[in-house]
């Protein structure tokens, strides 16, 4: 085991939204990073260039004592299928006996009664971190800017929101990634059993849509559809490939800012200026960073 002057931090999903800017955020203290591949191939080519790569299959528990020896501390970062639930518990089991001091986990922007599905199971996740004995971190995030310039693209000048006139907040995932890192590189002792809750700016799809307009110089205008087209949308997900259970669950939550049960996304709750001391990027601040996206995405089939 390193000692605390350089520990060993484990990121997972080291190549996806989060997790790639966690470890560009690493990279800058002082601590070894080591990161994990489900592909052989990608472990071998990795360790190649000097990083720190070991295999980590989540649905194989046989895979995660190595991965896991001699690290201190652990970023967990959950998938987008129900099988999150399985490989959190498997994994966290591991890491106890493995000798992990410190969890930073990625979970959601929830009440605690939450009847969501997939809300319901990160929580569950919270709770069994919570009851392994680990030191632990929650960070909660609210919606992803980068819905933004994704799934909910504007689409002949129009931006499309599913709940009508309700507020949501907002939070750019390089801040995330940047609260992650510094609560890792930070460690325990300053961080142990907190909460930190991630939600910078709150708005409605046409306060969305006047932004884009704002940034891009274009009239886009905000269609405001409900849950019969929002089920639609689903099933279009699901024949892509996404997991029928986590995608269902996106109804729920459709449902439920309609109906008010959800109405808390609404919220504005930044803990950032307290950890990394300085301001949290605004909605128009990152949606100035993609305004070529989004006007080639506004005005494709025009």
């Amino acid at each position: 085991m390193n000692n605390s002057q350089n520990p060993t931090i484990l990121v997972l999903g080291a190549s996806g939204t989060i997790g790639k800017h966690v470890v560009k955020e690493l990279g800058d203290k002082s601590v070894n990073v080591r990161i994990t591949s489900r592909k052989q191939e990608e472990v071998e080519k990795l360790r190649s260039e000097g990083r720190d790569c070991r295999f980590l299959d989540l649905d194989d528990p046989a895979t995660f004592a190595l991965a896991l020896t001699g690290v201190d501390r652990f970023f967990l970062l959950t998938g987008y299928t129900v099988g999150m639930l399985t490989q959190s518990k498997t994994l966290v089991g591991a890491a106890k006996k493995a000798g992990v001091r410190h969890i930073v986990h990625i979970g959601v922007f929830a009440e605690w009664d939450t009847t969501d599905a997939h809300f319901a199971w990160h929580q569950l996740i919270k709770k069994y971190i919570e009851a392994s004995g680990i030191a632990w971190t929650h960070l909660h995030p609210n919606m992803f800017m980068e819905a933004l310039t994704g799934a909910y693209l504007p689409k002949n000048l129009t931006y499309t929101t599913y709940w009508k006139d309700r507020r949501v907040g907002y939070i750019a995932a390089s801040d995330i990634a940047a609260v992650a890192a510094q609560v890792l590189a930070d460690g325990p002792e300053r961080h142990s059993a907190k909460d930190y809750w991630l939600s910078v700016e709150s708005y409605n799809g046409k306060e969305i849509a006047q932004l884009m307009s704002k940034v891009t110089g274009l009239e886009i205008k905000c269609e405001e559809k409900g849950l019969e087209e929002f089920k639609e949308l689903i099933e279009d997900w699901i024949a892509g490939g996404a997991d029928r259970w986590y995608a269902s669950a996106n109804i729920e939550f459709v449902k439920q800012m309609l109906d008010g049960r959800m109405s808390y996304m609404s919220m504005v709750q930044n803990d950032i200026p307290y950890i990394l001391g300085r301001p949290a990027k605004t909605v128009e601040e990152f949606l100035t960073e993609y305004k070529e996206l989004l006007i080639g995405s506004a005005t494709e089939n025009i």
